[in-house]
C-alpha cells in the first residue's frame, strides 16, 4: 500500500479517468467501493471536486478552436474582471495564476478568427484587462 493518502489516490484515479467506476477507483486506490463512495461524496460536499468533464483533443475538434489566454488585470478591478469573464459563454474555464499572468482562461470559438474576435472585442473590452496573450492549442499530446 502506498504512503500516499487515500484521498490523493482517489483523486489521482478520477483525474486519470473521470468516468471510472467506484470498483475501478477502489482497485487503483487500494480501498473498498464504500470507501471510494464516502471520499468522493465528502470531496464533492467540501468543494474539492467541483465537477467532471471530458478532455478534448483540439486537433480532432471540428468546427471549434481553443486558446489559453493569459491576462494582465489591474488589481483594483480584479473582482469585476473575474465576474465579467465568468459571464462570457466562450470562456470555458478560468483560473487565477501566480505565474506570468494574473488570470488564465480557456476560450473556445468556432474558428481562429472568431477566437480572435472574442479576445479583441469581449475580453480586451473589459475594464481592468490591460493585456491578453493567447496561445492557440494545436494538438493534445498527453
Amino acid at each position: 500500500m502506498s504512503s500516499t493518502s487515500t484521498e490523493t489516490r482517489i483523486l489521482e484515479a478520477l483525474e486519470e479517468d473521470a468516468q471510472a467506476s467506484y470498483a475501478e477507483i477502489a482497485e487503483i486506490a487500494g480501498v473498498s467501493k464504500p470507501t471510494v463512495r464516502k471520499y468522493i461524496r465528502q470531496m464533492e460536499n467540501n468543494g474539492v471536486i467541483v465537477g467532471y468533464s471530458a478532455e478534448v483533443d483540439p486537433k480532432k475538434l471540428s468546427g471549434q478552436s481553443i486558446a489559453l489566454v493569459g491576462m494582465e488585470v489591474a488589481s483594483e478591478r480584479y473582482v469585476e474582471v473575474v465576474r465579467a469573464l465568468e459571464a462570457l459563454d466562450e470562456v470555458e474555464r478560468l483560473y487565477s495564476s501566480s505565474g506570468d499572468h494574473t488570470l488564465m482562461a480557456e476560450v473556445r470559438a468556432e474558428d481562429g478568427g472568431a477566437l480572435g474576435d472574442v479576445i479583441q472585442e469581449s475580453i480586451l473590452s473589459i475594464a481592468g484587462v490591460t493585456a491578453a496573450h493567447p496561445s492557440f492549442l494545436q494538438e493534445r499530446l498527453k
